[in-house]
């Protein structure tokens, strides 16, 4: 049984959505943002004291778009894949997107919500959330050339559009949306639309409601 650890709308989303498009059995154990403040005893699970955290086994992983790749190719399912062979033409794009939306799209909005949201107020900047705000709205243009010939980043549904797709999701409740690109906009409608989104939501707001964690962080809280 895989055992995933998630706050709510945090990273560990793509996991979280990427079991349920494979339909894999899975634990899902809800902590309060930040953990390594709110979980303590977390810590023993995950050193880093954040989230995402996996295991599968005695495997264990702390990067998200790493447990995407993982899930796609340890999980396959025969005529729904979610990822591509290294001899496939959409390769370079699949691994290129994969990875685009963690390292590019949501590390620019970690520094939004921390320097926007999360620091004491005496501490916000809004020139930091101001910059970063463009320079994320910039990056989107590469998503609007992709998508203006294609339903999908790589032409199929896959891991790839996970990874994006929950970056368009963060960025929309920070209120980004008016910002996007037509296409990148279409874009997270339809994958809003996916049945396994929506039990990804479903899951999150059952499991939190079950296991007592709060569905939003504190206004301040401490992310040293």
């Amino acid at each position: 049984m895989i055992t995933l650890f998630h706050c709510i709308n945090a990273r560990s989303f793509r996991p979280l959505w990427m079991l349920e498009e494979l339909g894999v059995p899975y634990d899902l154990r809800m902590l309060p943002f930040p953990p390594r403040a709110k979980a303590r005893s977390f810590l023993a699970e995950n050193p880093l004291g954040a989230v995402p955290f996996m295991r599968d086994g005695s495997m264990k992983m702390t990067e998200s778009a790493a447990m995407c790749e993982y899930l796609a190719a340890r999980y396959r399912k025969p005529g729904s894949r979610l990822d591509f062979d290294a001899s496939d033409p959409a390769f370079g794009d699949y691994l290129n997107f994969l990875h685009f939306g963690e390292a590019t799209l949501t590390f620019l909005q970690t520094l939004l919500q921390r320097y926007g949201r999360f620091e004491p107020a005496d501490r916000r900047n809004p020139q930091v959330v101001s910059d970063y705000e463009r320079w994320f709205v910039a990056r989107l243009k590469l998503l609007d050339a992709q998508l203006s010939y294609r339903r999908f980043l790589c032409g199929r549904f896959s891991a790839a559009d996970v990874s994006v797709g929950d970056a368009l999701f963060l960025a929309e409740h920070l209120g980004l949306q008016t910002q996007f690109p037509a296409a990148a906009s279409d874009y997270l409608h339809q994958l809003k639309d996916r049945a396994a989104f929506a039990r990804s939501l479903g899951a999150q707001a059952s499991a939190a409601d079950i296991q007592g964690v709060p569905l939003t962080p504190a206004p301040e809280v401490d992310l040293a």
